[in-house]
């Protein structure tokens, strides 16, 4: 996402509007969840909520398989091509985007990503600072093509905005995300039903028994595990 060779976008007073109201209006917006939260709770179906003390539990695949998946996920988010990655504890289905691919989500049985020849062949290894400056060259490109004269003014502003400033989740960060994701399909009854982690974003979205979602920022993951189920870091 570097800009030093692009020139600055000079905006109408109506785009200028236009550019805060698209951020003020945007649960995450183009930099990320706002400044002033560290997560932001959504509300589902109310009959979830309801019937969440009747519905019996069951192990599913993914609760059996993590001690083994667990490390191939945080091999692919640090070592390898994906940028976003979907686990379905419930489902047991993973879905991810590389780099490689962008445009495109795939999706995987969790006890498939247990074998590394299969994490192998599906995931190149990419070093995650490499990974990083692909991503910067990515919408690099983007702003360079000719397409992106389809963009309107303020959302020109936006990403040259967010593409001075941007930083994915922390190398540091990730470990915890994704082993600390066990101990939240443990909560009784409000337990973990699928989560999406998102390097590109800074986000990591949790979706609950409760059908209840929280979208939480990375930086302060550590902070949203000690005050909901008091999980020191």
């Amino acid at each position: 996402m570097n800009t030093t060779e692009e020139n600055p976008i000079t905006c109408e007073p109506q785009d200028l509007d236009l550019e805060e109201l698209v951020l003020q209006e945007s649960l995450v917006s183009a930099t990320g969840l706002h400044s002033n939260n560290i997560q932001v709770g959504l509300k589902g179906d109310p009959s979830m909520r309801e019937s969440v003390f009747s519905r019996e539990r069951h192990k599913s695949p993914v609760d059996k398989l993590f001690p083994c998946l667990e490390p191939n996920l945080e091999d692919m988010m640090l070592n390898r091509s994906l940028y976003r990655i979907y686990i379905g504890f419930n489902s047991g289905e993973v879905r991810t985007c590389s780099i490689f691919d962008p445009m495109r989500e795939e999706v995987h049985e969790a006890r498939q990503l247990c074998e590394t020849a299969y994490v192998d062949r599906h995931f190149p290894k990419i070093d995650y600072q490499t990974k990083v400056r692909a991503i910067r060259d990515i919408y690099s490109s983007l702003r360079a093509s000719d397409v992106f004269k389809y963009v309107p003014d303020y959302w020109k502003n936006i990403m040259q905005k967010r593409a001075k400033t941007w930083r994915p989740i922390s190398e540091d960060d990730l470990p915890v995300i994704i082993q600390t994701m066990q101990k939240l399909r443990e909560i009784e009854e409000f337990y973990l039903r699928n989560a999406t982690i998102c390097i590109v974003q800074h986000v990591v979205r949790l979706n609950f028994n409760c059908d209840g979602t929280q979208l939480v920022d990375a930086e302060n993951y550590r902070q949203f595990l000690e005050e909901n189920i008091g999980q020191p870091t």
